[in-house]
This record gives C-alpha cells, structure tokens and sequence, in this order.
C-alpha cells in the first residue's frame, strides 16, 4: 500500500504543477510593451502629425510609454507647440530621448525635451539655444523690429517657464535657454535638473525607467517587448519636401519649366512640370519662412537675364543677373539657424545652372521665335532678285530660284536689275527697286 499512495501522491503533484503552469502560462505570455518613434531633423507639420499619430497607437495599445529618439536642430514654433499640447494631454508617459551620441535638442527640440514626463539624454549630446528666429508658419525670419523682438522673446520665455514647471525642472536654466541661447551638455543637463536620465542606449534607458513613477502610474520597462511605429508614406514625404533645399529645388524647376514653355511654346512637359512645382511651392511657402527681398532679388534677376538676351550689353546684364540670383538664394532663407540654412555648395551650381539655362535654352528659343521664316512663301519676303524684263505697275517677270515669276512694281524697273521682294499674292509677287548696298545681302537671287 505504500508505494501506491507515494505514487498517487506524485500524481497528484504533477497534476497540481501543470495546472499550475496551464493558469501562469498567459500571464507568462504577455509582456509589458514600449512604443518607439525616431524623430530625425527639422521639426515641421509631418513630426507633428507622427507623433501625434504615436501617442494615439501607443494609448490604444496600453504600452508603458511612448520613447520618442530626437535629434533635431529645431523648428517652427506653431508646431512645436502643437506637439507640446499633444504631450499634455497624453494619457500614456512620454519620454524623449535626445539620441545617438552627436545628436542634439536645439531650438523647437529644446522645448520638446522639457514637455516630456521623463527627459533622457545619451552621452555627449547637448540641448538648448532655444531663443527664437520666427514668429511661426511663414514668419519673416530676416529682420524685426525692436519691440516685437521683445514681445516674442518675453512669450517664449514664459512658454518655456511654465513647461519647466509643470514639469518640475530647472525654470532658470529653461529661461536662459530662451532669452541667452544657452546650450548645455547632457552630463551638465542631468546635474542641473534639466533632464532625469542620461542612458547609453535604449536597452540601458529602459532599465533606468523600470519602476520609476510617472503620473502616478509605476513603470515596468526592464523586460519590456519594443514596437517600433514606423512614419507612414505620407508623413516621410512631407518630412523629405519640408526641406529649403527641396523647395529652392522645387522654385526652380518651376521657373523653368513655365519659362520653357512661354519660349518654347508647345512643348508642353515643360508647363506642367513648372505648375505642378509652383503648386508645391506655394504650400511650402505657407510653413517655410521666406524673405521677401530674396524672391524680389529672384525675379530682377530673370528680367535681366531676359533683357540681356536681346540688348547689346556685352554681358553687363547677365553679370548683374548672376549677382542678383545669387544673393537672392542667400536671402531667401535665414542663414543663422542651421534648420534654413542652405550650403554654399548647394547655392554656387544652382546659380551657375540657372544662367546657362538663360543664357542658352531660353536665349536659342527666344532668338528662333524672331528669325524670318525659311519655309514657305513667308521665306520670299525680303529677298533680292534680278528682273528678266521690264517690269512696271502692269507685270514682268523675275528669277527666283531658278524659276520665272510674275512680278509687279510701283515704278518702272528695266531688265537686269535687282529687286527686293516686299509681298507675294499666290504666284505673283510684288517687288521694289533696291540700291547697291543692299545686294551684298542677298542670299536667294540666282
């Protein structure tokens, strides 16, 4: 009987023990899950729309919390702010973390970074120089006056203050960031309480945020699965043409494209082209910050090299058109904040290329439109020939090409002497008597 109750025992162990597992087993299956976004470049309207698109997915899918990988130069405020509203009003954690190492929070990002519940930075990256270039979406970037510098810089100033409250950090260094443009490091950040973490990389991160509190809620990261939520086709378009050198590109293919067309009338590809981009251009305008004075400095320099194509100059105009465009492109963005700014070696080909096209497309298509025609009876008009008889206001003939013509004349020409056509009806041509100067022009007489 004993070894029949031990082995009954041991049954019923066994049996216990996979019961056991059988009601673990889902609890073992589900893990916790962090959402992943990676935000790389200027902040404009298709960040906005990524990670406002993000925090929704990761709020429906009960993650942990959303992590947001930034490296940005910075930004259009009205965007800016529009994420920051976002993040106030998450029901799931947000954390930013400035990354990889190199990477940086300037500007708009500053202020990202600071909205965020848990701010985390790798090492050697640095955050700030948030002080403000535009006033927002299509903004004069160029020049302000003194005031409205002010009242701008005193705005920001508080917008950042009352973020760095809410957030509970550092309010003086966040004020500082705004009216002197300081920039700090991120081992200098975690010291003065401007971010909560520095981590090597997102494993790292992840295990420094397990068990933190974060709006109450308790973190559970360390054995955390990773989703990635990748942007959709349309926010990496809009990310890739939010660019000034995508629009400058876009401004000259439609200048021409649209010029081609008006000197190469029929081509057709041109046209469309040239509107397709003008269409794209006027969007971007209403995001992108451009300066009047360089799309002026634009347009004075296609009058010029036009005039110049016509106008004895000996290049004057085209030198000043060269000029005029370059310094036009120099202007068109604010070349103080590296998120407008477009490099020299991008501007000097553009320049180059625009006058060529000018000087050689645009110049052979206007030029033919003016040539006297080569076909035809149009070709006829101006041409010298030499009468074959007496021709007066009653007929005669004339030899054109090896052939005989009728010709009529107001006054009485004898044979053998030249004659300029000024007008054909049908087969009969009218001429007019020619002085000796004019013969050594002559290209169709026989």
């Amino acid at each position: 009987m004993e070894p029949m109750r031990r082995i009954s025992v041991i049954r019923n162990k066994l049996f216990a023990a996979m019961v056991g597992f059988l009601l673990a087993g889902p609890v073992l299956v589900h893990a916790e899950k962090v959402y992943l976004i990676k935000v790389d470049g200027a902040i404009g309207p298709a960040t906005a729309s990524y990670i406002s698109r993000a925090i929704d997915i990761a709020t429906e899918g009960s993650g942990q919390c959303l992590v947001i990988e930034l490296d940005t130069p910075g930004g259009l405020v009205d965007t800016t702010k529009a994420i920051i509203t976002k993040f106030l009003a998450a029901k799931i954690p947000i954390v930013v973390y400035v990354t990889p190492s190199g990477a940086s929070a300037g500007s708009a990002g500053c202020f990202i970074v600071l909205a965020a519940d848990v701010a985390a930075m790798a090492p050697t990256t640095n955050i700030g120089a948030a002080h403000p270039v535009q006033i927002g979406a299509g903004g004069d970037v160029e020049k302000m006056d003194d005031i409205m510098k002010q009242k701008l810089e005193n705005y920001m100033s508080s917008y950042i203050e009352m973020i760095a409250e809410k957030r509970k950090r550092n309010v003086k260094w966040a004020i500082s960031s705004v009216v002197e443009s300081s920039c700090i490091t991120a081992e200098v950040a975690l010291q003065t309480n401007v971010i909560d973490i520095i981590a090597v990389n997102l494993p790292d991160l992840l295990k420094q945020l397990d068990g933190r509190d974060v709006n109450g809620k308790k973190l559970m990261t360390a054995t955390a699965s990773v989703e990635e939520i990748m942007a959709s086709t349309r926010e990496k378009i809009l990310q890739m043409i939010w660019r000034p050198e995508v629009m400058y590109i876009l401004m000259l293919i439609a200048m021409y494209g649209i010029i081609g067309e008006l000197s190469n009338p029929g081509a057709i590809l041109p046209g469309v082209a040239g509107a397709i981009a003008v269409l794209l251009v006027l969007y971007m305008s209403s995001v992108l910050p451009m300066n009047i004075a360089g799309l002026a400095l634009i347009g004075l320099s296609m009058i010029l090299f036009t005039v110049d194509i016509f106008a004895p100059t000996h290049g004057v105009l085209t030198f000043g058109g060269i000029l005029a465009f370059f310094l036009g492109s120099v202007l068109m963005f604010d070349r103080m904040d590296p998120v407008y700014r477009i490099s020299m070696v991008f501007l000097v080909p553009a320049t180059l290329l625009t006058a060529a096209f000018f000087l050689f497309i645009v110049g052979s298509g206007l030029r033919a439109q003016y040539l006297p025609s080569r076909v035809g009876s149009e070709s006829m008009i101006g041409q010298i020939v030499k009468t074959e008889s007496l021709i007066d206001s009653r007929g005669g003939t004339v030899m054109f090409e090896g052939e005989l013509w009728n010709a009529v004349c107001d006054v009485s020409v004898g044979a053998g002497q030249n004659v300029a056509i000024t007008e054909t009806k049908g087969l009969l041509l009218k001429v007019r008597p020619v002085i000796n100067k004019e013969v050594g022009d002559d290209s169709g007489s026989s």
